[in-house]
């Protein structure tokens, strides 16, 4: 029997910066299968999307957390960046309100999150984000910082799994 979707950890993904580094990755990190680029480049001519690596889909999926956008690319995220990676249709985080002090998104992200265990991989976490989650959020969560310039690497994928693994 399969588990709940509701036990698994949550992933929450942010796009500039994490999916897509703000410097170019290696020509041969940049390709992606035909299938995928058929269906998005219908829908966008975007540069940024060549920076996007096709591997971090089934490296995300390997997690074995349910996936979350966490972005400000709202429903695009589905649209434009789900099919170049192998991603299914994933569930959107609504930010209709700012919260001072924090980042934007971290209080919505622990209302969603409802309690439950939570990786946000994010390139603009703060040690201020991490505080208010320590002290205000109920579940077990991981703020991981990813370095903009790179985007996600497998030393990423490697910490977020032993997070994961020690939980």
């Amino acid at each position: 029997m399969m588990a709940d979707l509701a036990d698994d950890p949550i992933v929450f993904l942010d796009i500039d910066g994490t999916l897509i580094p703000f410097r170019a990755r290696p020509a041969e990190l940049a390709v992606v299968s035909a299938d995928a680029l058929e269906r998005s480049d219908e829908m966008s001519s975007n540069p940024l999307l060549d920076r996007l690596d096709p591997a971090d889909g089934s490296r995300l999926l390997a997690l074995g957390c349910q996936l979350v956008w966490a972005t400000t690319w709202m429903t695009d995220a589905n649209d434009l960046i789900a099919p170049r990676l192998g991603l299914p249709q994933l569930p959107i985080v609504d930010f209709p309100e700012l919260e001072h002090g924090l980042h934007w998104k971290t209080a919505y992200l622990a209302r969603w999150a409802a309690g439950r265990r939570f990786v946000w991989l994010d390139d603009e976490i703060t040690d201020t984000d991490r505080y208010w989650i320590q002290t205000r959020y109920s579940g077990q969560a991981l703020l991981h910082r990813v370095n903009p310039s790179v985007g996600l690497t497998g030393h990423d994928f490697a910490y977020v799994r032993e997070w994961l693994a020690a939980q």
